[in-house]
């Protein structure tokens, strides 16, 4: 299986280690796959048998076929050990006949993005081996909050690598913020910028393609790669995760094996519904994908208009991951649907002109699969007291924000399959909001809304974030979105 990139301006075909080893294509574009491996309905089934880090190893082992099995499973089990997930990385829970969530954030950042960066650097260390490389890797990273926070953990202290966060100041809870603020490790650095996250993004983008900024950090026997969603070993292991959901409701007995379900995801850049998108594209038994965005509603408005436009006001909400104009990651649903040469022009137009319009006939071909909603702050602090009182738990901003559209869903299109609603984040990583939306009042700061929210909840908070305010600061620097080129030289010299 070799990769090729979205955009085909450079018309190269490369390895699964390499495409990881350098995380962006040379035109700019991102990896995909030159075909989608199948998945027959008996393998489903065999699958249904095995354990998750079983489950991963074979589902990867279609993609990322210079890994040997051997491999894939040694890493899985490092990376989804009991230690660091609990007795299941990403289990299924009932919420109603019809909801089902899939709770991804018991790993040690209490977020979903654990599920890929806990496997990815053993992925990257692996592909420098395959690749001869020697250099030393500086993974470079955009983050809204949970990123950030996850591939600093997950490349703390790994030999062959560096990790520079950026971060927007005024962009993430507190919580989040901490997290980063007091990451150990020897190899690793964060900055917060004054910006949002599409600023960080942009930013780390125009490093990529600066030729000069390579030239600097080669002589330093650094290069550039991507912990980020555009990286493609950080979407491959989230492909699992949906196909294990599935087998896991075969086991339950919730569902018949070929059943189809509906699959709602809360939606920022892209990455996670479109690995959902994979799985189904493989032949899991899925019908129709729910994007659930917050107000900043661009992929809403895309699925219903098909015109992707970025320029509009930018709003900063309860569900922080999600606040993002620029999802990068639908560029590679734009590569599946219409095919490079379209994919480019896309891209171009979107670079110059701040957006882009599809086809009548170009939609139709998404819609068959996508459909959008948005969540209002009001509705998102009205779905988490609503649960809590009727469900007794608890769940985050962004979760809350899937459930709602879940249920609009449900209600528009008289929709009959069971669906299964992605949780990505434990509700403590945002204590202040959903305290505020669960009591109606206000706690008496952020950080002493983790412990009023457990004596109110009676839900235990998470050890990864218990007495998060007592761990030492380390990480300070606070820059303007353009000083992230000499920052990123800095910490590459270092």
């Amino acid at each position: 299986m070799n990769y090729v990139s979205t955009r085909g301006i450079i018309d190269e075909s490369v390895s699964s280690a390499y495409a990881i080893k350098t995380g962006l294509a040379k035109d700019g574009g991102l990896y995909m796959p030159e075909s989608i491996p199948t998945l027959a309905e008996g393998e489903i089934l065999s699958l249904a048998s095995l354990s998750y880090c079983e489950r991963a190893a074979t589902v990867l082992s279609k993609f990322l076929t210079d890994f040997t099995y051997d491999e894939l499973l040694e890493d899985a089990r490092g990376a989804y050990s009991v230690e660091k997930f609990g007795s299941h990385p990403a289990p299924v829970t009932k919420l109603s006949d019809k909801e089902y969530m899939l709770e991804l954030w018991h790993g040690p950042t209490a977020a979903f993005k654990d599920m890929a960066l806990q496997i990815m650097p053993r992925l990257f260390t692996r592909s420098l081996r395959k690749c001869g490389e020697e250099k030393t890797a500086l993974i470079l990273v955009a983050t809204s909050g949970d990123t950030g926070k996850a591939a600093l953990e997950g490349y703390k202290n790994i030999e062959g690598t560096k990790v520079k966060v950026f971060y927007p100041i005024h962009g993430v809870s507190r919580v989040q913020k901490l997290q980063m603020q007091s990451q150990e490790g020897n190899n690793v650095s964060v900055s917060g910028i004054v910006g949002n996250f599409d600023d960080a993004q942009s930013g780390v983008k125009k490093i990529f393609a600066n030729e000069k900024i390579k030239e600097k950090l080669a002589e330093s026997g650094v290069f550039l790669s991507s912990a980020n969603s555009i990286n493609w070993g950080r979407l491959v292991p989230q492909i699992v995760y949906y196909i294990s959901a599935y087998c896991d409701m075969y086991n339950s007995g919730s569902i018949e094996m070929g059943e189809k379900i509906d699959v709602c995801v809360p939606t920022g850049n892209f990455g996670n519904i479109f690995a959902a998108y994979v799985a189904k594209l493989m032949g899991l038994p899925i019908d129709k994908l729910v994007c659930a965005s917050n107000v900043n509603n661009v992929l809403t408005d895309f699925l219903k208009t098909g015109t992707y436009n970025r320029a509009r006001d930018f709003h900063a909400t309860i569900s922080p991951s999600m606040d993002i104009l620029i999802s990068s990651n639908l560029e590679r649903l734009l590569y599946i649907t219409l095919g490079s040469e379209k994919t480019a022009e896309y891209m171009e137009k979107l670079a110059a002109e701040g957006k882009y319009t599809l086809a009548e006939q170009e939609l139709a071909m998404i819609n068959s699969s996508f459909v959008g909603y948005y969540t209002t702050e009001d509705e998102t602090r009205h779905k988490i007291n609503k649960i809590h009182k009727q469900k007794n738990c608890l769940f985050d901003t962004h979760t809350a924000v899937a459930v709602h559209a879940a249920d609009c869903y449900l209600e528009d299109y008289k929709a009959e399959r069971k669906i299964l609603v992605v949780s990505t984040a434990s509700p403590y990583k945002f204590a202040r909001d959903v305290f505020l939306a669960v009591c109606s009042r206000e706690p008496a700061d952020e950080l002493s809304a983790l412990v009023e929210l457990e004596a109110e909840s009676g839900v235990s908070i998470p050890a990864p974030l218990k007495d998060i305010d007592k761990r030492p600061v380390i990480h300070v620097g606070k820059i303007d979105k353009s000083e992230m080129e000499d920052a990123t030289v800095k910490f590459a010299r270092s």
